[in-house]
């Protein structure tokens, strides 16, 4: 295949970046016994999802192919032009170069499979943790699987289908289809709420373009916050951060929300936005931002909105299970920190490689997170701030998610 300008592929596919932790699926009480509670880490450039501990030293455990499939999806894909078109602008702007295999992942309750959205396959698969092989695969709308969420009782998942603006909702233990709902444009991330009742989407626009200066932000499209039933998938409401960040005189600043997370109570929302090296705190009774945290630069990253890998200064936002404490991975700025929810002061600034998310460990004492440029998964004590332990994984790792395997399991031989 010939092989076409980046710029035209990325306008061709208009493809979008790349990623709030949500509860680990859950096991009943009579399999709880012969359950291991791991993390599974999405090695996105490699095809892989390490599986670690979720405590402690972050020791490895194993390691599953995600893209088992891979010479059969790219027959596909070659023997299609558009598919082609969009599979090389997705490698040449949010991929960076590389292929997406692996953006989120989950296990299902009884820790028998682990469900995978696969951006450059535009698709969402389940594979067997024993034999790993796949049990099912859901074709998303559209040419890219993005941001995925499990809900509180660990059955259902949505994915984000990037290029078609949906949400599809699935079966996690058949894959089938249960229902869908419209976004803004390029959705990304998912959250249920903690009744299981709500899904919230935020819908980024488009991050791989140049036209990042203030004044062209217009330009990156519909981006809001969707919020639907989760038995009807039905809009309850939209909000729209533009006027928000307005009402405070935050004209210049990016409305793309990125990832998120609620406080225990559900009662404040923080969030991240394209560009910005900091959070904000949105109150959701009175529907405004009430506090803006500004984070340190790193001297050494430049203020040129254009060089910020998809638009994302900051990319990574967990919180501590008591809510005192919010871990923040500074992407651009290379440093992880704890911030004090109450003061908003923020730790140390812990070293950190193009950090690009943030969970917590299974213990609920450690906020995790992927150092995507060096390669290795990272735990902060959420009580000093400090780096605890550090475990090499696979290329370019991103999602972390809390998860279960079989007790005494092993990599697949496969």
């Amino acid at each position: 295949m010939p092989v076409l300008n980046p710029r035209h592929l990325c306008a061709m596919a208009a493809a979008v970046v790349l990623t709030v932790t949500v509860p680990a699926t859950v096991a009943s009480a009579a399999d709880t016994a012969a359950l291991r509670e791991v993390l599974f880490v999405g090695n996105n450039w490699d095809g892989t999802a390490d599986v670690i501990k979720s405590s402690g030293d972050l020791a490895k455990i194993g390691r599953i192919n995600v893209v088992p499939d891979k010479d059969a999806r790219m027959a596909e894909i070659n023997a299609d032009p558009i598919k082609w078109i969009y599979f090389m602008a997705i490698r040449n702007s949010v991929g960076e170069g590389h292929d997406q295999f692996v953006d989120d992942m989950y296990s299902t309750p009884d820790g028998r499979s682990v469900v995978v959205s696969r951006p450059s396959f535009a698709d969402v698969v389940s594979i067997d943790l024993a034999t790993g092989k796949i049990n099912w695969r859901f074709k998303v709308s559209g040419y890219r699987a993005d941001h995925m969420a499990v809900s509180p009782d660990g059955t259902r998942v949505a994915v984000s289908a990037s290029t078609a603006n949906t949400v599809h909702v699935l079966n996690i233990n058949t894959g089938q289809q249960l229902g869908s709902f419209a976004t803004g444009d390029k959705p990304h991330e998912n959250i249920f709420t903690r009744d299981g009742k709500y899904i919230w989407n935020m819908a980024i626009g488009d991050v791989n373009t140049d036209s990042d200066a203030p004044w062209l932000d217009w330009t990156k499209g519909d981006r809001h916050i969707t919020v639907v039933d989760a038995t009807t998938y039905k809009q309850v409401k939209t909000i729209d951060m533009r006027d928000k960040l307005n009402a405070i005189g935050l004209t210049d600043y990016s409305d793309a929300v990125r990832p998120a997370v609620f406080s225990p109570d559900e009662s404040k929302l923080y969030f991240q936005v394209s560009f910005f090296n900091g959070f904000f705190e949105y109150d959701l009774a009175t529907d405004k931002i009430t506090r803006t945290k500004t984070l340190p630069k790193n001297p050494a990253t430049s203020d040129d909105r254009t060089t910020m890998v998809n638009d994302s200064r900051h990319h990574g936002l967990s919180m501590s299970p008591d809510g005192s404490k919010l871990c923040v991975a500074g992407t651009m700025d290379d440093y992880a920190t704890v911030v004090n929810r109450t003061t908003l002061q923020e730790g140390p600034l812990v070293p950190a490689s193009k950090p690009y998310w943030a969970t917590v460990s299974g213990d609920g004492k450690s906020c995790v997170v992927s150092e995507s440029g060096a390669d290795q998964v990272t735990a902060i004590d959420f009580a000093t701030g400090q780096k605890t332990a550090s475990v090499p994984v696979g290329d370019h790792p991103q999602r972390v998610r809390l998860g279960h395997v079989a007790a005494d399991w092993t990599s697949p031989s496969s």
